[in-house]
């Protein structure tokens, strides 16, 4: 049988999960630098990489989150298609209509977000 979370359940482990991740470099033991670190000014040819190399991640980003936005939509509508066939299976037809447009309206969404991030 399928459980659902309490968002009270899920606010906590959340919050965990944070304290962990802010708490870890505290709990790291400290690096020593051996000597003093000098930087040196960064030219012009090494700025425009740096600027190239974010103009080709940050799409990237993008992609990632528009496919895992789909897809978690997608899997949102399948679950409820899914329990509602299950309360009523007279109406099935009906509801695998509606998720399947459903269904289509995120992915066109989606695709649309990848077009978007590649043309960037």
């Amino acid at each position: 049988m399928l459980r659902t979370i309490r968002p009270a359940t899920l606010l906590k482990a959340f919050a965990l999960a944070a304290f962990a991740f802010v708490a870890a470099p505290a709990a790291a033991p400290a690096q020593v630098v051996p000597g003093p670190v000098v930087y040196e000014a960064a030219t012009a040819e090494e700025a425009a990489e740096v600027a190239g190399a974010t103009r080709v991640q940050l799409p990237a980003v993008g992609i990632g989150l528009a496919v895992i936005g789909g897809g978690i939509g997608i899997g949102l509508i399948g679950f409820a298609a899914t329990g509602a066939m299950a309360r009523q299976p007279d109406v099935a037809g009906q509801i695998q209509t509606a998720m399947i447009i459903a269904a289509v309206l995120i992915e066109g969404a989606t695709i649309i977000g990848l077009v978007f991030c590649l043309i960037v």
